[in-house]
């Protein structure tokens, strides 16, 4: 490597570009820091992303890239000559290959949490090179001492007695294959690139995404915290049985009250023994780690001890005798002999067993009937390997609670049980035992397998002792619970493998019976390895709840990522022991080891579809170093731990579920939102794909037609929505359901608008965010608005999930010839529309419709059915009133007869047509007659035509054009009062004519030319430039002001009013006279909504 190199800046630091030798403090702390083999701790900003990986993950929707995008250095260290120069400008965000390759290989991993009681920051900074620990140290023997551990030594012996060896041995393989499986898994994930601290949480949550990060994350919190109770258990169920029974401070008052007086006595150790372990560790976690290496030496003697003693009962098996009673095993607590009777130098005297079970020592004493009728006779303990005992151990003896403990092929004299005693000295069975239960029990012994990924930070190469120590951990510790079994079974006698407390042998440990050279090998070993364990999981539990709070997914969690000035989580510590403490007062070790089965194998499960979802996927980022992975071992694994859960106990593992899943509709509801390129996004992108290409193929059925609508908004100078109440009435019509685009336009071109446009976006999804509108936002920049607005019509949506429905607001200031959203784009939109076959919405008066947060506790919603637009507006209503703030509104459907139509039998088939449809509604028909076309129309046409001539023909400035414009007004509105005055307008009739037809006005014409003519020239008398008008016009005015009067006279008190929207004209030239047309239609009506419908069946009769 070259002698000369380029010092890289620390963040807010000033570089120094001369060579290292030539740097006049070189030998100072920042030069040593800065050699190349020495990496300058926390100089770059990836290593306090590394220590701290959830500062840069809070609030920030995707994740940091500690390479890229990062400006934080000196730009001069970039531009050394100009060999570069034509990248340049780009190196802020495209650094230099060497820049990047420098980071890399400064890169460090300091485990979350766990940086021990340093003293300042600069001494951790020198301290904090890379650390070294390889696979056996960093992975194997921390998994070997979590998975071997209190189960092994308590509760091995009696599930080989109670099962069997054949059993034992099914449920041992299969609770191995689970976690070995699962380690697969986990070592794919974890050698798909860096895992930095956290471990399992961190690897399931950027596997499979916040919400399955956060259930399963807080599933193995609590399994850990469980886990850490049933150790303490272990510890105090050792002392007080094996150690110093003498201790106990509750005793038995009556006879058979053993059970309850030990679960008292377990309460008050453990609380005693958890609020000192949480001292120990509150104080100094290094004690903690310290101490690790003592207590997995105890786990490595105890085993040796075990393999010792099997060999020694080969040629030389201890002695051990087990009184039997008949058949039933009898417990040596309260006597010595084992027997009836004993010789002594005069004759025979009563031993103390007789005293158990008769009321008296002479021959006349009253004594149980069983042990009248049966013999006392000894059988040893622990026979030995060769004994020929395994084959009686190899099937399970599965009994309820409270049975005796028989011996099986020992001779013996059934006597009835009614009114036995209690208080006897018999061994009896303190729960009732089967297989699912075992499996429940035996589970806790095989976890622990992820206490190398859970050191990832400490590694050397994470990516290759990982999966090495891991795997090999497993099968070392397979292996030893598969001979332990048969070597149980083969050694030690059936009723002594099923007294789980060793009372027939005087109250000792059967394990340690079993070892060489003493059994306080066994003792002190286990007692000081579940000591240990229980520490280790009162560390590892809080740091791991830290980390899911720091992650910033829970938001209530937040307060739990604090901890002291060192980062160590001392409110987290808090939580997790006040959870601890609530399984130590459940007291009995084989209740609490099924609770944490059931979160430990979620969290496998999990492990296992996260493996199982990246490789299905193919994801392009899922290339691990591990290469014996597959699909199928991933969802066999998955498999076999939902199968173990239920096996364990099938109400617990409902109840772990149902945890998980209220988490994950937690975080998905309140948390904060993440992107961390989890492959449950990818499996919806997959998901979505497929679907998408499902409903390619042509327009959907009728029957599944719903609105998915376009949502056109209007931007004010500042990039705000103008109209709010927009998507409030989407929300309210669409509730969810469906498609809904939210787009807008914004006028310029695209590099120039570029930073406006992400904050029109912003600012719309804000919006749709408060106003619960959920669906996508898509925003086009264009050289004018027209084009845009015709751009999002027809390319909005993608495949089959495009668009079928525009909804816009009406152009209130449409008459202003300046106004962005000009009457020339409203039209021309209405036209696209039309072209597209898509349904059209214009919302007047808009914000007057109601929030979401309103609701009208009565009133109307009508619904004028002119033309048949497919069933738009009976559809429209239907869907409005499902939603809360128009669900008490009634729905009234008015339709208009013509002259030749029968209106009763109109009512009668528009009430059975709606009948059909399955829509409740009432119905009104409106009949129309002839009426001459009034003066006042003919002055609207007018004024109408006169702006519209004016606006064409005059080429004036804005302030020219609007001083015309209020002349012509001023002038119109005094003619129009001047002829009001002269012929008074009639007032609305209850039955007009709706419309007209070319059929209708040829008739109409021949029919009444006389008296047309008449009332005509009548009219023009009054004013002779009312001739000169374009009688299409007069004629569509006339419409226009005679259903505007029929509409308020029936629903100006409505809550809304649905209007068939007539077309804009063929020609062109009369658009600005379409929309006057349209404002004298609705004129007066306080809600409108104009419907236009897109050329096809929207509802059905038919199922």
């Amino acid at each position: 490597m070259s002698q000369r190199f380029v010092v890289t800046p620390a963040a807010g630091g000033t570089g120094d570009p001369r060579p290292a030798a030539e740097s006049p403090d070189a030998d100072t702390d920042a030069g040593r820091a800065a050699s190349p083999e020495e990496p300058q701790a926390d100089a770059l900003p990836i290593l306090r992303y590394c220590r701290e990986p959830s500062r840069y993950g809070d609030g920030n929707p995707r994740e940091i890239s500690p390479f890229i995008n990062n400006v934080e250095m000196e730009r001069e260290s970039y531009f050394e000559g100009k060999n570069m120069a034509l990248f340049e400008e780009e190196m802020d965000s495209n650094p230099m290959v060497s820049s990047l390759l420098n980071k890399l290989a400064t890169y460090t991993n300091l485990s979350q949490g766990v940086v021990e009681h340093e003293e300042d920051e600069d001494s951790r900074r020198r301290e904090a090179k890379a650390p070294r620990m390889g696979t056996f140290i960093g992975v194997y023997l921390p998994c070997l001492q979590n998975i071997l551990g209190v189960i092994l030594f308590l509760r091995l012996t009696w599930i080989v007695g109670a099962a069997g060896v054949l059993e034992s041995f099914l449920i041992v393989a299969m609770c191995c294959t689970c976690t070995m499986l699962t380690a697969i898994s986990m070592s794919a994930i974890a050698t798909n690139g860096v895992v930095p601290a956290g471990g399992s949480y961190y690897m399931i949550s950027r596997s499979l995404g916040p919400e399955f990060g956060g259930a399963v994350g807080l599933c193995f919190y609590l399994g850990t915290t469980f886990a850490g109770a049933m150790y303490i258990l272990g510890t105090i169920e050792i002392f007080l049985t094996y150690i110093s029974p003498s201790a106990a401070i509750f005793q038995a008052e009556m006879a058979g009250g053993d059970a309850a007086a030990m679960l008292h006595n377990m309460r008050v150790y453990g609380s005693c023994t958890l609020a000192l372990m949480a001292v120990v560790v509150f104080v100094g976690v290094k004690y903690v780690n310290k101490l690790a290496l003592v207590f997995l030496a105890c786990v490595v003697l105890s085993i040796l001890a075990i393999y010792a003693g099997v060999i020694k009962t080969a040629f030389a098996p201890p002695d051990i005798p087990v009184c039997l009673l008949g058949n039933r095993t009898l417990s040596r607590r309260s006597f010595d002999v084992c027997a009836k009777v004993e010789a002594v130098s005069n004759g025979t005297v009563t031993t103390a067993l007789w005293g158990l079970f008769c009321n008296g020592s002479g021959s006349s004493a009253v004594c149980d009937e069983y042990f009248v009728q049966n013999n006392v006779t000894q059988v040893q303990g622990i026979p030995g390997v060769a004994s020929g005992v395994f084959l009686d151990n190899l099937w399970g003896t599965y009994s309820d609670k409270g049975a005796f403990v028989e011996k099986k092929g020992v001779p013996s004299v059934p006597v009835p049980e009614d009114g036995r005693p209690s208080g006897l000295p018999y061994v009896l069975t303190d729960i009732m035992t089967h297989f699912t239960l075992l499996v429940g029990i035996y589970f806790p012994s095989v976890t622990g397998i992820m206490a190398g990924s859970n050191r990832s930070g400490d590694l050397k190469d994470a990516q290759k002792s990982i999966p090495t120590g891991t795997i090999l951990a497993i099968v070392t510790t397979s292996f030893i619970y598969l001979s332990c079994i048969v070597l149980f079974g083969a050694c030690i006698e059936g009723v002594v493998l099923r007294d789980k407390f060793g009372e027939a042998l005087q109250g000792n440990l059967v394990i340690g019976m079993l070892a060489w050279p003493s059994p306080w090998v066994i003792v002190i070993g286990s007692f000081f390895s579940t000591c240990g364990a229980g520490l280790q999981s009162l560390t590892g539990a809080p740091r791991l709840l830290q980390a899911i709070a720091r992650d910033g997914i829970v938001p209530f969690l937040q307060v739990f990522g604090h901890g002291k000035a060192n980062g160590e989580p001392t409110w987290a510590l808090l939580l997790t022991a006040l959870i601890c403490e609530i399984g130590i007062l459940i007291a009995s070790l084989d209740a609490v080891a099924p609770i944490l089965s059931m979160f430990f194998l979620m969290c496998y499960m999990f492990v296992n579809l996260a493996c199982a979802v990246q490789t299905l996927l193919r994801t392009p980022n899922w290339r691990p170093r591990f290469k014996y992975y597959h699909w199928t071992l991933s969802f066999l694994g998955m498999s076999l731990c939902l199968a173990l859960m239920f096996i364990c106990s099938w109400y617990y593992a409902l109840f772990a579920m149902l945890i998980a899943g209220c988490i994950y509709k937690y975080i998905e509801y309140r948390g904060a939102e993440k992107e961390w390129g989890d492959g449950i996004r990818g499996l919806s992108l997959n998901a979505a794909r497929y679907a998408l290409l499902r409903v390619e193929h042509g327009p959907p059925h009728t029957k599944n037609w719903r609105p998915q609508v376009l949502v056109m908004l209007n931007l004010d100078a500042e990039q705000c929505v103008k109209h709010p109440r927009l998507l409030s009435f989407t929300s309210q019509l669409k509730a969810g359901k469906g498609l809904t685009i939210v787009g807008s336009v914004l006028e310029g071109t695209y590099l120039d608008k570029h930073a406006e446009a992400q904050r029109a976006e912003e600012n719309i999804r804000s919006l749709m965010s408060a106003e619960k509108t959920k669906g996508f936002c898509q925003l086009v920049v264009s050289s004018n608005l027209r084009d845009g607005t015709s751009h999002l019509i027809q390319s909005a949506g993608l495949g089959g999930m495009k668009h079928n429905t525009v909804l816009m607001a009406w152009p209130e200031s449409w008459k202003q010839a300046d106004n962005p959203f000009s009457w020339k784009n409203f039209v021309d939109t209405v036209r696209d529309t039309t072209a597209a076959h898509q349904a059209l919405l214009v919302a007047k008066n808009i914000d007057t419709f109601p929030q979401n947060q309103e609701r009208f506790s009565e009133g109307n919603i009508d619904v004028w059915w002119i033309v048949h637009d497919g069933g738009m507006l009976m559809l429209l209503p239907f869907l409005l009133r499902q939603h809360k703030v128009w669900r008490k509104c009634r729905m009234r459907i008015f339709t208009v007869a013509q002259v030749d139509d029968n209106s009763i039998q109109m009512k009668k088939d528009l009430q059975t047509f709606l009948y059909h449809l399955r829509i409740s509604a009432e119905v009104e028909v409106v009949e129309m007659v002839e009426n001459d076309i009034s003066a006042f129309t003919y002055e609207k046409t007018l004024m109408m035509e006169q702006r519209s001539q004016m606006l064409k023909q005059m080429q004036l400035s804005k302030t020219e054009r609007e001083r015309e414009a209020q002349l012509i007004h001023d002038r119109n509105t005094a003619s129009h009062a001047t002829a009001a005055a002269r012929t008074q307008a009639p007032a609305a009739p209850d039955r007009v004519q709706m419309t007209w037809t070319k059929e209708k006005l040829t008739a109409e014409k021949h029919r009444n030319k006389d008296v047309g003519a008449s009332g005509f020239k009548d009219l023009f008398s009054l004013k002779p430039e009312w001739g000169n008008l374009d009688q299409s016009n007069v004629r569509r005015m006339h419409t226009a002001v005679r259903l505007n009067g029929v509409v308020l006279s029936k629903s100006q008190d409505a809550q809304l009013v649905l209007l068939n929207m007539p077309g804009p004209p063929k020609n062109r030239q009369g658009d600005e006279n379409y929309m006057e047309f349209l404002e004298v239609l609705t004129e007066g009506l306080n809600r409108v909504l104009l419907v236009r419908g897109g050329g096809r069946e929207v509802i059905t009769i038919y199922s």
